[in-house]
């Protein structure tokens, strides 16, 4: 199969092959997704199947228009207006209990619940408003690995497999939505992925105590949302996090067992260590928000050199912005930190 490269004035026809059960992937604000029509079951498989993604594994529907939610759910928790009001089209995905037989059992992982979210992208939201149907669209990547932020990442890892690519060069956030739990209306809202959508905003916003399940999803556990599972983005390469007072140690270490090492971190770390290793990549600057948007492109450029036999990455806060880089590099690294 020939994987077209879509521009803007080839919406149309991109949105064509997706209402012909054909797969394309399509950008948003945080990473591109793989696309399918959320309908057709048949379709929807075939996203399992190019990403080698286990089927007990949800994915999120993308909508174009609030009313679309209407066809779907059954229930809506209370504070849904005001999130939608605040968040939406943006980088927040909820949950909620669906209509019995409202979308393919494959879409949902098998759960009475499922995944919305409205993408802040202008070409995707046309491309689902010309397609006419709810689309999903897990992160556009081989399972488990770094999730694309670039038209070349999606190229890399999809080439053959997919009808096309609808191109709008880098994403602006670099990791997925955040996953909010508001699957019953009577419980307050959980976090379940975290994301560019806060804790802390959330809270300000909304003006109630937002929870973040911590739980890992072993592999033999059905997640509720994507991403949840215990080992998730991973390139081939060993990932490693490096607290800030190891860097030392971390690199004598690696000397002295033969490793042959790359670094990924912010311009401080790669002055002070980068001249040590074999191959450095550096965040655009020092902050949480540079490291947040280079994270997967930095994983998989230095996982693509095929010279490393580990990678060393810069590790952050667990706050604000921090809680998503953080839940995304622990699990790209096994959750494996060196140990002195």
């Amino acid at each position: 199969m020939d994987t077209k490269i879509y521009q803007e004035d080839q919406i149309a026809e991109a949105s064509k092959q997706i209402v012909n059960g054909e797969l394309v992937a399509f950008p948003t604000e945080t990473v591109y997704g793989l696309g399918a029509n959320a309908l057709l079951a048949d379709s929807v498989r075939k996203v399992f199947e190019v990403k080698g993604r286990p089927s007990d594994n949800p994915l999120i529907v993308h909508i174009a228009e609030v009313s679309q939610l209407e066809e779907y759910v059954d229930n809506f928790h209370p504070l849904t207006e005001k999130i939608i009001k605040n968040f939406w089209p943006g980088p927040l995905t909820m949950i909620f209990c669906i209509k019995k037989g409202s979308l393919p059992r494959v879409v949902t992982g098998g759960l009475s619940t499922a995944a919305f979210r409205m993408p802040d992208n202008k070409k995707t939201l046309d491309f689902i408003r010309l397609s006419g149907v709810p689309i999903v669209g897990p992160s556009a990547n081989t399972s488990g690995k770094p999730s694309p932020t670039t038209a070349a990442h999606v190229y890399h890892d999809m080439k053959g497999k997919i009808a096309g690519i609808l191109d709008d060069g880098p994403t602006q956030i670099g990791v997925e939505s955040t996953v909010l739990d508001l699957s019953d209306p009577k419980k307050p809202p959980m976090i379940l992925r975290p994301g560019a959508v806060t804790k802390e905003v959330l809270e300000k916003v909304l003006q109630t105590t937002i929870e973040i399940d911590s739980h890992l999803v072993k592999e033999n556990e059905a997640p509720k949302a994507p991403g949840m599972k215990y080992k998730h983005y991973s390139p081939d390469t060993q990932v490693m996090m490096i607290r800030p007072e190891d860097w030392e140690a971390a690199i004598q270490w690696g000397k002295e067992n033969h490793q042959v090492i790359g670094i990924l971190a912010g311009p401080k770390v790669i002055e002070r260590w980068g001249k040590e290793v074999r191959e450095t990549f550096s965040y655009t600057d020092n902050s949480i928000k540079a490291a947040t948007h280079g994270l997967f492109a930095g994983l998989r450029a230095l996982d693509d050199s095929q010279k490393l036999s580990i990678i060393y990455v810069e590790i952050f806060s667990e706050e604000g912005l921090g809680e998503a880089y953080m839940n995304r590099l622990k699990k790209a690294a096994g959750q494996k930190y060196f140990e002195k």
